[in-house]
């Protein structure tokens, strides 16, 4: 009889099986909670892993360095988190790695503290036949609790800005232009590469929902980030609110020099690594956060039915049978 292999199972499955090992719903969302006596605490971790995530022809060290930062920052953004304390580092790196490889890595990642707060804490090192970095950054709890099981039927689904140009910027960076058959508007191209390269994320984003809210009474937001693509926020975010999520295409935000045709459809829901936040609100509160924060769109809605997304052009579901990245 065949041994189960993790390509077999998938990572999701693989996460579910390590999930009976652990207090329950402790793998409902990126991030664990800590309940303390003063401030609850958010812990994330995240690794990237050469040639799964970067290699030196995609990322120098110091881009590398900021965005092993912000991967995690996301993370905790999009669980309510109202302040960076700081990060842990654990490095595997070949002895033969040069020590300005190293430098210019920690160089990128005081710069994404510096701008998004926190410190490095410590960490570990280790040798190993390839790099890789692993990050643990702890935050402190805000006053909204953003889940992904927190979604409702009749919410407004939102995103924080457009997706799909960390997937151009990597293909752009690899020298894949084998995949681009058309030419490319010069700004679209630096932007792309400045999204792979050099990811932002949104620290006023709690700030102007707590402001925009009716009642102090809402402490909870369903909410994830779109680290691994527009199409796996919105399934993890249906799936775990146990609800179906209606797109309208003709709603999502894209850069005006985005071309068209299926497989630009395909980088835009399945590229990943854009780190926007997708999340979803009841109408009015929907419609007052977008009035304060322009980049913030609507791009459908939840309603009641089996764990799903659907499009309201239901001409474009087939898009729907394209695959997320795998991990294994």
């Amino acid at each position: 009889m065949r041994k189960e292999l993790l390509e077999d199972i998938g990572e999701k499955e693989l996460i579910n099986r390590l999930g009976k090992f652990m207090p329950k719903n402790q793998i409902s969302d990126d991030c664990a909670l800590v309940r303390t006596k003063n401030n609850d605490l958010l812990v994330n971790n995240d690794s990237l892993v050469e040639n799964v995530h970067f290699n030196d022809i995609t990322i120098c060290a110091q881009d590398l360095g900021w965005k092993a930062v912000v991967s995690n920052i996301s993370d905790l953004l999009s669980s309510g988190c109202q302040k960076t304390i700081g990060i842990t580092i654990s490095l595997i790196l070949p002895a033969k790695t040069e020590w300005i490889w190293v430098e210019e890595l920690y160089k990128g990642i005081n710069k994404a503290l510096k701008n998004y707060g926190g410190v490095i804490l410590g960490g570990d090192c280790s040798i190993g036949n390839e790099k890789i970095i692993s990050i643990t950054a702890l935050g402190i709890q805000g006053k909204l609790k953003l889940r992904r099981n927190a979604c409702k039927p009749g919410e407004i689904i939102l995103t924080t800005g457009i997706h799909g140009l960390s997937k151009l910027g990597f293909i752009l960076q690899s020298k894949n232009n084998f995949e681009i058959d058309i030419s490319l508007n010069k700004r679209l191209i630096n932007k792309s590469i400045e999204r792979f390269c050099r990811p932002k994320v949104y620290p006023d984003f709690l700030k102007n929902l707590l402001k925009t809210r009716s009642s102090e009474r809402i402490t909870r937001v369903g909410c994830t980030d779109s680290s691994d693509g527009l199409f796996q926020a919105l399934h993890d975010l249906a799936i775990a609110s146990n609800c179906k999520a209606i797109i309208n295409y003709e709603k999502i935000p894209k850069d005006e020099n985005w071309p068209k045709g299926d497989k630009w459809d395909e980088y835009y829901f399945f590229g990943g690594e854009d780190y926007e936040l997708v999340f979803s609100l009841p109408k009015k509160w929907a419609e007052k956060l977008s009035k304060l924060d322009k980049n913030i769109k609507a791009i459908g809605f939840f309603t009641k039915g089996e764990p799903s997304i659907e499009f309201k052009d239901y001409k474009k579901n087939e898009l729907l049978k394209n695959t997320p990245f795998k991990h294994f």
